[in-house]
């Protein structure tokens, strides 16, 4: 049956303005005021915002780190994004050395089939690079529709690349069309300094912050921009969580470098001094990079408003505070690393951003949901409200108020990093290519309904 959306303020990254949108099967097929909506569903939105679904580009589901495996695999966290107003997301497919590509994206394929709740891709991981896996990046691309590459400048001794590596990586990526990825910060002076604390027995989470300072991301930030300029190939830095790493994508990008960057709701909310909770509490904020003091958040909301970071995405990573978190109580490098994120990015971000004036409603559209479409080669099938569309919306209501809490959230996880913040707008109802996936706050969704993106190669917008 059609559908038809009713009374609502259409908002997408160009435009806002009263119409209705008029849905048959997963497509948007018509736009304006006087729809024929003749015997389809009416879907009532007036007084709500009507927003494409949105895109979530940066998501660690069903992971294993640190000897334990995240909380939320593909079917909570997908039913969790749901409920916070994201339809898509892009997942990290983990890679080990001397396997072939082609057996990591296996095993993620398992991770999310029949699991996932909304439509999800992949991004693949490149830990090494020699002739085998140069032989198998054409094919993951042309095939899989695998179409940005990660690599991390962290992580010694576990996913950390050297530079030799993220050259050639860029290199290649450029032939094949492919947006590189990294994780920017230095991990051999990470490594130093980390040896360092442990050895005079400075063990508490408030350690795995200053052992990461911010100038080792700047650092890291602008030595992946300088190759990627050097090999004239595109670059996304992500989870940007300081002023300094986004001053460097500015910089670069004022320069006519082809360089985007992404940031995270808890870089803009949260503060380093969350690590200094009593009872190790601090360790539910342990995530990399880390928490950056307070004044770098409003440099990241700038940086969002005059475009110079382009996407918002969760880093979803979560673990259970009991019995995962807790691994390093005496000892802050083996608390896992991340938190549960994914369902409170979209509502976050209107909160502190639109109704606090800090970014405009299409600024909002742009960051949580078009930029990251359009860089990972979902636009226009995903990211937008127009005809040909699929219909992935989010009606939200604008007005509504509630309380940010691990009592009420839909994540498999303890406890909420934003555990009684009070925002201001909330997803009510969300569509999934034209299927009603949460009505009223209720969940409909079906297990397993959510469908892998074979995703275009990048285009620079």
């Amino acid at each position: 049956m059609a559908k038809v959306i009713k009374g609502g303020t259409v908002v997408t990254a160009s435009d806002i303005y009263q119409a209705n949108v008029l849905i048959e099967g997963e497509k948007v097929i018509s736009i304006g005021e006087n729809i024929d909506s003749g015997d389809a569903e009416i879907i009532d939105a007036k007084g709500c915002y009507v927003f494409p679904g949105g895109v979530d580009p940066h998501t660690h589901l069903d992971m294993p780190f640190g000897g334990t495996t995240t909380a939320d695999d593909f079917e909570t966290g997908t039913r969790a994004a749901a409920f916070g107003g994201t339809t898509t997301v892009v997942d990290f497919c983990l890679t080990r050395k001397g396997e072939p590509l082609k057996s990591a994206i296996q095993t993620w394929h398992k991770k999310a089939d029949g699991k996932a709740l909304i439509d999800y891709g992949f991004h693949l991981m490149i830990s090494e690079i020699n002739d085998n896996v140069l032989g198998e990046l054409s094919q993951v691309v042309a095939e899989e529709g695998i179409t940005s590459l990660k690599l991390f400048m962290a992580y010694k001794n576990v996913f950390q690349v050297d530079d030799g590596t993220l050259f050639q990586t860029l290199t290649k990526a450029k032939e094949l069309g492919a947006l590189v990825q990294v994780h920017a910060e230095n991990g051999d002076v990470i490594d130093y300094l980390t040896k360092k604390a442990l050895a005079e027995e400075n063990t508490d989470p408030i350690y795995h912050a200053l052992t990461r300072p911010p100038e080792a991301e700047e650092e890291a930030t602008g030595r992946a921009i300088a190759m990627a300029a050097l090999a004239d190939a595109p670059l996304y830095v992500v989870h940007v969580s300081c002023a300094a790493a986004a001053n460097k994508i500015k910089e670069a990008r004022d320069a006519g470098y082809k360089a985007w960057g992404e940031t995270c709701p808890q870089y803009l909310v949260l503060d380093i001094t969350a690590l200094e909770k009593p009872d190790f509490e601090g360790a539910k904020y342990v995530w990399s990079p880390p928490l950056r003091e307070k004044w770098n958040q409003e440099e990241l909301w700038a940086a969002l408003r005059n475009g110079s970071l382009q996407t918002v995405g969760s880093d979803q990573c979560s673990f259970n505070f009991a019995g995962q978190k807790e691994l390093g109580r005496n000892d802050f490098t083996k608390i896992p690393n991340g938190g549960p994120l994914i369902e409170d990015r979209f509502s976050i971000l209107y909160s502190e951003g639109v109704h606090k004036g800090r970014i405009g409603l299409n600024t909002f559209v742009n960051v949580v949901s078009t930029n990251a479409a359009k860089l990972f080669g979902l636009f226009p099938k995903k990211g937008t409200i127009a005809v040909g569309s699929d219909a992935d919306i989010v009606i939200f209501d604008p007005k509504a108020e509630r309380t940010l809490s691990a009592f009420t959230h839909h994540m498999n996880v303890d406890y909420n990093p934003f555990e009684g913040m009070k925002v201001v707008g909330e997803p009510v109802t969300v569509l999934s290519r034209g299927e009603v996936i949460v009505r009223d706050k209720q969940f409909l969704g079906k297990k397993g309904r959510g469908e892998y993106l074979r995703r275009a190669t990048f285009q620079q917008y």
